[in-house]
């Protein structure tokens, strides 16, 4: 059997497949062949580039498994794909902490203002080192300030340990999740000297708006904003925000004007509404910390991906 993994796949994943006796193509079919190739392939194997919708596994009548090489399914029709007999599957654990240190480097980009002092420095720093110093001179710690989650699942949970060794608060807000489906416990969080730990659900997001120094979102994506101009009334003034979840969750232009008139202290960016992005206002200021959608991007983490991937490929075609 065939296996199209058209987004790529970590060497590892591809070693595991082909141990257990399956072809594998890494050359990339583009989006408008794909209907005309499909069928060549027991499996395809994505990550965010390729997308899967009704109108491909209408004709996909080999196919058998469907895998997402990541957290979010969004470029896949899942139901439907369930409802016509395709396995589909994903990897929503490799990946999680190379994002939520992600999360992390733009947190504290933002409260010390690197990513301003970056692109000023490389081309003047010279001329203008004493000014970035003075400017820069404001910055604020992490400790001590809490840290707002939206949504707690993997992701968010890592993010809530991450900032808990930093000695931060953590409020979450979370509708699908249960506390007993927390991943960690606080008693084994950390094998040392005891810790302050705060760590609380919130009854509605609007409550994690009220109290958080810092908000990090980590949702699927939706059919439109979550965080908008009514939103960002509710929060602390000069909130720190950081998506490195889904592109339009945040309505970037309401982000724009609240991070021009002070109601967001920074932002940080690693998804976007359209990819690349067409809306270039806000990648130009000087308080937005930007990276090119790179959450999951560590060789670490591909390399989980792609071993996780590839076992559970193998286990839906081989039961």
């Amino acid at each position: 059997m065939k296996i199209l993994a058209n987004d790529g796949i970590d060497d590892a994943g591809k070693h595991l497949l082909q141990e257990a006796g399956f072809t594998v193509d890494t050359e990339k079919i583009e989006q408008v062949d794909l209907p005309s190739r499909i069928n060549e392939y027991s499996a395809i194997i994505v990550r965010s580039a390729t997308t899967v919708r009704k109108d491909l596994i209408d004709i996909a009548a080999n196919l058998k498994v469907i895998g997402r090489a990541g957290v979010g399914m969004d470029n896949i029709d899942v139901d439907y794909a369930r409802d016509n007999g395709k396995k589909v599957v994903n990897t929503p654990a490799a990946s999680s902490l190379s994002v939520a240190e992600l999360v992390f480097a733009h947190l504290l980009s933002g409260a010390r203002g690197i990513a301003e002092t970056n692109r000023v420095m490389a081309i003047d720093g010279a001329n203008q080192f004493k000014a970035l110093k003075k400017a820069c001179s404001d910055g604020i710690e992490l400790r001590g300030k809490t840290l707002g989650l939206i949504g707690f699942g993997r992701i968010g949970q890592e993010c809530a340990k991450i900032a808990i060794g930093m000695g931060m608060k953590v409020v979450y807000y979370d509708p699908y999740l249960s506390k007993t489906s927390i991943s960690f416990t606080l008693d084994e969080l950390f094998e040392m000297e005891p810790l302050q730990i705060d760590l609380s659900s919130q009854e509605s997001m609007d409550d994690v708006f009220y109290n958080a120094d810092f908000i990090s979102l980590h949702i699927p994506g939706m059919s439109k904003p979550v965080i908008g101009e009514k939103e960002f009334l509710k929060m602390k003034k000069g909130v720190g925000i950081v998506n490195c979840a889904r592109g339009g969750v945040i309505d970037e232009k309401a982000l724009f004007e609240a991070l021009q008139n002070g109601r967001v202290g920074f932002a940080g960016l690693d998804v976007f509404e359209q990819e690349p992005p067409v809306y270039t206002d806000i990648l130009k200021l000087k308080n937005v910390s930007l990276s090119p959608h790179i959450g999951a991007s560590t060789n670490e983490a591909q390399e989980r991906v792609g071993i996780e991937m590839a076992t559970k490929v193998i286990e839906a075609l081989k039961h």
